[in-house]
């Protein structure tokens, strides 16, 4: 069975599955219900990983800074963290695999040519941004990381992700634009520190446009988060610990004071683990919010998360900002309403099929496991691109 819908000279044919079937293209208050109940479920998502994020970046600079706790490894942290992930999710996958182990394994190639770069990115995008905190500043690591929009934009193009629109990145600009007016009166500024943060952020565009794609395919096992966790973070806690070796010296905590006793050892190790626990959550909800969403408004919904953080310390912990800071914050936020604007058009402008329920059916799914191919003579790419100028 199919639905056809008229696009001038050629018609989008969608297969649907067998059997009696009362499924229709959403209407225009359809479509404007789904968009705000999907915004709504985002919204609490992403609201989550407010919180779990700042709890991980407070931690961060008062384990690492020398005026605090002074923990002289952040990246032998980091690589133990990966490996307490993989603890958590192999927990949830063998205690409950009907809920979070999917149908497929992913096989030894797919593993190889696409788990292990998005691993490798992931690994290091992570350990240079806990070892840029040894140098710089919290605030000036959370305004240089929102660069990193830029990148995942560009590689959102390169993999296709995204189609080109001149209004999508007139909107990118703008909000980079606002990010550069927050960090222009930066008086500390660590040169060092700013290239390792940087290209964290080039990483880190790279590998959230490789995760999109790995949990887009359900054949590579790979499109639960408990998976993506399950499979990814061996990989990312190997590639921190060649780091690690390499560049940190683990000897230096044979005597040291944080191995100083059986009190002291316990309080460590506490510290060590517990927030290892607190960022296998924060990655789960960032996986889940990348497989609804996509990688660029996950990026966008850090922008916003950095702003949040930016306002919340002048407000109530009195934190100076100049009138350019103050600036860049107002065109950032007006560069995120435009965003969600821009997504909200497209999504009136594509067309959705909805199920007998009246939720929407993902056709591209149900068409690669096994269904005739969609054919997509004159279909939302088609409409993408005939409205990307206006």
């Amino acid at each position: 069975m199919t639905l056809e819908e008229p696009q001038g000279d050629c018609d989008v044919v969608y297969p649907l599955p067998e059997g009696p079937q009362d499924v229709h293209f959403a209407t225009i208050e359809e479509k404007k219900r789904i968009w705000f109940r999907d915004a709504l479920i985002n919204a609490l998502f992403i609201a989550s990983w407010f919180i779990l994020a700042l709890i991980l970046s407070l931690y961060n600079k008062w384990m690492f800074a020398p005026e605090h706790f002074g923990f002289p490894l952040p990246l032998f942290v980091t690589m133990l963290h990966m490996f307490i992930q993989t603890v958590s999710a192999s927990i949830l996958r063998f205690g409950w695999p009907r809920r979070f182990r999917p149908e497929h394994d992913p096989s030894k190639e797919d593993y190889v040519k696409k788990a292990i770069p998005v691993a490798v990115s992931t690994g290091l995008d992570i350990g240079l941004s806990n070892m840029s905190l040894k140098t710089i500043t919290l605030s000036f690591y959370t305004m240089c990381k929102s660069s990193s929009l830029v990148f995942v934009l560009a590689f959102a193009f390169f993999f296709r992700l995204e189609i080109f629109s001149l209004r999508l990145v007139g909107v990118i600009l703008l909000i980079s634009a606002g990010v550069l007016l927050m960090v222009a009166t930066e008086t500390h500024f660590v040169f060092g520190g700013f290239v390792l943060v940087i290209s964290a952020s080039a990483l880190g565009g790279l590998r959230w446009s490789l995760t999109q794609i790995l949990m887009r395919n359900k054949r590579a096992g790979m499109d639960h988060p408990v998976a993506t966790i399950f499979w990814l973070a061996p990989i990312m806690g190997l590639t921190l610990a060649i780091v690690s070796m390499a560049l940190e010296s683990w000897s230096e905590l044979l005597g040291s004071r944080f191995l100083d006793g059986p009190g002291a050892t316990l309080r460590t190790v506490a510290l060590l683990i517990i927030p290892g626990v607190i960022a296998f959550f924060m990655v789960l909800v960032e996986y889940y919010i990348i497989q609804r969403v996509g990688a660029v408004p996950m990026s966008i919904a850090g922008i916003a998360k950095e702003v949040a953080t930016i306002s919340a310390s002048a407000l109530l912990f009195g934190d100076e900002l100049t009138p350019l800071n103050i600036t860049g914050v107002g065109v950032t936020v007006c560069g995120i309403a435009l965003f969600t604007h821009h997504k909200y058009r497209k999504r009136l402008e594509s067309d959705v099929v909805l199920d007998p329920q009246g939720q929407p059916l993902d056709l591209e799914d149900e068409a690669g496991l096994g269904q005739e191919s969609i054919a997509l003579h004159n279909g939302d790419v088609d409409s993408d691109t005939r409205s990307q100028d206006r």
